[in-house]
């Protein structure tokens, strides 16, 4: 058996990515397909395993503790040993500032997670055959020098042989840089031959003030529904297709490439008017209106697209690709099927946003989050009956940055989950303290909200259990606050979660109700304890004495079904002497107390409400 594995080795590949399941998915597919695979975990174990033992290619995470994936690309390539060692990148990261750093570090290319193993295998039978073909031409040239040695004394015999070598080895040079500039599944040029042809118009303009050129950034918008739908051959087949009714309206001086993936540029050039660029991007969208006709289905599909206008003011080809693509994205934002032209201001907010993702990461691990409370009052005795637990970033440079700027890059990037579960954690940890302090003889809770990305983790029945074990609190004093739209993205998987947090006694609110799906179809499904009335519908009852809006109804409902009703955002006394006029159970707002640290907490507690 061994013999035979040796055998049919297809080349020896170095997995590293610091999640396990990654690497035993990617190790068993990979072993599957004729590879010898060896895994770590880190990026130091990396470095020594490529040394001990120098694998044909390795594929290498990013986002790695302790030394990140960019970090491991920089000291392989610095060593003689390992540099001529194909890097690919694996990253959940997929913003163009990702991509072009990972190329800039040695990476001969990117695939973003989750990946799909087709895309997986053909990019690594390409690095292997691409590095095969240059181990070719090195031992042509030996063979070749080796030849000339041996042959002194037939000098004309050895010289129609040296033609013929280097004849042949013209013939590999040329299969090998074909395979290097082009991709194997379209036929186009790829980004490296990309990059070279836009690099050649940059340094044009600089010399001819007239010469104008443009790039595009085309996006398929629904190419991941056809493969997931049709296969990924009919999504080969599609991009092919694309790709030529692309190449049969371009000029003959235009360069289109396919990057990867659904990703493709054009470079238009000497460019009569810089509004051609946009005339081109409308023809784009018309030609794609119009259906593919594969060998066995016919495909609808739309693009976005980003326009970089060219100008001497680039310093790098680089950034007119990354302009682009940051243009494309905000096409995307803006309803897709659309182009959109960059405007500088973008880029500072792309930069922005990544400082901001950085920060967040740092402030994570220095510890540099904080929870504040806010009361949560009976209307009825002006009691605090418990308080909602709402988390703040106290930044080194800024000072608190407002959840509102934060919140919603976190739950972005996947960072939400690591804050909500240190969230719940201090808050679990805190009103225990309170209870053992007996600072009141009503019995306190405490709500936390749990994020979309939290509710939907595989572990977090596990990870509750864990903190109210390690905080030693009564799940009965826990109320987990989650949105409309947690319940019903996936309803039939939230029935189970919320079957095992009522198991618990642990009591369930729905935040911000009235604002989601405000379906009544869902809520006999699940045990909710209480609806909580978003603040929206509260600020309303200022504007007429009469008119009460929807909160009526909503308590009727709520209460018809045995839950009772929070009221949020209560400001004004006028909204407070309504809502105790229409019985609401409970309120929250600036009216009782803004959010507060823990020790001015303790003093609402022990001192009654104004």
């Amino acid at each position: 058996m061994n013999s035979h594995q040796e055998f049919t080795n297809k080349g020896n590949i170095l997995l590293v990515d610091d999640t396990p399941n990654n690497l035993r998915l990617l190790s068993e597919l990979l072993s599957e397909q004729g590879y010898k695979v060896r895994s770590v975990t880190n990026g130091q174990t990396a470095l020594k395993a490529a040394l001990a033992k120098l694998p044909d290619i390795i594929l290498l995470d990013i986002n790695m503790p302790v030394m990140n994936g960019y970090e491991v690309c920089e000291k392989l390539k610095s060593d003689e040993i390992t540099r001529v060692i194909p890097v690919i990148f694996l990253s959940a990261l997929d913003e163009t500032i990702d991509k072009v750093k990972a190329f800039s570090v040695g990476g001969v290319d990117y695939i973003t997670k989750p990946f799909q193993i087709e895309e997986v295998l053909i990019r690594v039978e390409n690095q292997l055959a691409l590095r095969a073909a240059q181990v070719k031409i090195l031992q042509l040239n030996a063979e070749l020098e080796m030849r000339v040695k041996e042959r002194t004394c037939q000098l004309e015999v050895a010289n129609q042989e040296l033609k013929q070598e280097i004849i042949e080895r013209k013939r590999v040079q040329n299969q090998l840089l074909h395979m290097a500039l082009h991709d194997p599944l379209t036929g186009l040029p790829n980004r490296a031959l990309f990059m070279e042809r836009l690099e050649q118009a940059l340094s044009r303009s600089k010399q001819q003030p007239d010469y104008q050129f443009a790039v595009l950034f085309l996006d398929c918008d629904r190419f991941k529904i056809v493969n997931d739908s049709l296969g990924h051959l009919v999504g080969d087949e599609l991009l092919t297709s694309l790709a030529r009714r692309l190449e049969s309206f371009l000029s003959m001086v235009d360069t289109l490439a396919h990057l990867g993936g659904d990703e493709f540029a054009i470079l238009l050039e000497e460019l009569k008017d810089i509004n051609i660029a946009s005339l081109v991007a409308d023809r784009i969208l018309k030609e794609l209106s119009h259906p593919f006709q594969l060998s066995r289905h016919e495909v609808f599909i739309s693009a976005s697209i980003g326009i970089a206008l060219g100008n001497i003011d680039y310093e790098k080809p680089e950034y007119l690709l990354r302009d682009a693509d940051t243009a494309m994205y905000r096409a995307k934002a803006l309803g897709k099927a659309r182009y959109h032209v960059f405007d500088p201001a973008m880029h500072q907010g792309a930069i922005q946003l990544l400082q901001l993702e950085t920060d967040l990461r740092k402030a994570i691990n220095q510890q540099e989050f904080l929870v504040y409370y806010q009361p949560i009052v009976a209307l009825s005795t002006s009691k605090i009956i418990g308080f909602e637990a709402l988390v703040r970033w106290h930044h080194p440079q800024r000072g608190l940055v407002s959840p509102a700027e934060f919140i919603p890059v976190a739950e972005e990037t996947g960072l939400i989950t690591p804050i909500g579960a240190w969230v719940l954690r201090e808050a679990c940890q805190q009103l225990r303290i309170w209870q053992e302090q007996k600072l009141t003889q009503e019995p306190l809770t405490i709500s936390v909200n749990l994020s979309v990305r939290q509710f939907s983790q595989p572990n977090l029945i596990e990870q509750i259990d864990e903190i109210l074990e390690e905080t030693k609190l009564n799940p009965f004093s826990l109320k987990l606050e989650i949105t409309e739209s947690a319940i019903m993205d996936n309803s039939e998987s939230a029935k189970a979660i919320i079957h095992e947090l009522k198991r618990r006694k642990i009591q369930l609110s729905i935040d911000d109700f009235g604002t989601g799906y405000s379906s009544l179809s869902y809520l006999h499904l699940f045990p909710i304890n209480t609806l909580k009335i978003d603040k929206s519908f509260v600020n309303r009852l200022d504007k007429s004495q009469e008119d009460m809006g929807l909160i009526p109804a909503i308590m009727s409902m709520a209460h018809t079904m045995g839950m009772d009703v929070v009221a949020e955002g209560i400001e004004t006394p006028e909204q407070l002497a309504k809502l105790k006029a229409l019985n609401c159970d409970f309120g929250q707002g600036y009216i009782f107390s803004k959010p507060l640290e823990s020790k001015l907490a303790v003093q609402l507690i022990t001192e009654p409400l104004r």
